[in-house]
């Protein structure tokens, strides 16, 4: 029976897609960061100059596993709404406008990483992302839900 890898690091980073390269940031981890990279740019050559997140587990062999996730919301929505830098105050900072459906669609595509049962809870929670920014989502109320009391 193989002995078991001991886990030295889980780290989360964020690289751009098919374009990792060796550096600080993966020297620290502790892994073979040519394999790294290699595997990286080939899992991800089709998210070619998106902003990757990774969460690459570290074995004290200099082994290691990653899993890739989706983009960040805060990228997807600089990027729908076609702006460079985000509002500094989400009360006064009204930067851009997008429409509900291109939000959806940024719901949908980061469902898989979102803590949302349905699609509409996931709207709310990307329309939340963009209120901190400044982007304002038409057709999307962001007023508390009011719940049910435990007891009562």
């Amino acid at each position: 029976m193989a002995a078991k890898k001991e886990i030295t690091r889980i780290a989360k980073i964020q690289l751009i897609g098919g374009q990792a390269k060796p550096g600080p940031a993966l020297a620290s981890i502790g892994i073979n960061m040519a394999e790294f990279t290699k595997q990286f740019n080939d899992k991800t050559k089709t998210r070619n100059g998106e902003v990757v997140p990774c969460v690459i587990t570290a074995f004290s062999d200099k082994s290691f596993t990653f899993i890739i996730k989706t983009s960040p919301s805060s990228v997807m929505l600089k990027k729908a709404a076609k702006v460079e830098i985000a509002g500094k105050n989400q009360l006064t900072d009204n930067v851009a406008t997008i429409s509900r459906e291109d939000a959806l669609a940024i719901a949908k595509y980061k469902m898989p990483d979102l803590n949302a049962y349905d699609e509409e809870a996931a709207l709310r929670m990307i329309a939340g992302t963009a209120k901190q920014m400044g982007i304002k989502i038409e057709g999307v109320d962001l007023t508390p839900r009011k719940t049910a009391k435990a007891g009562k």
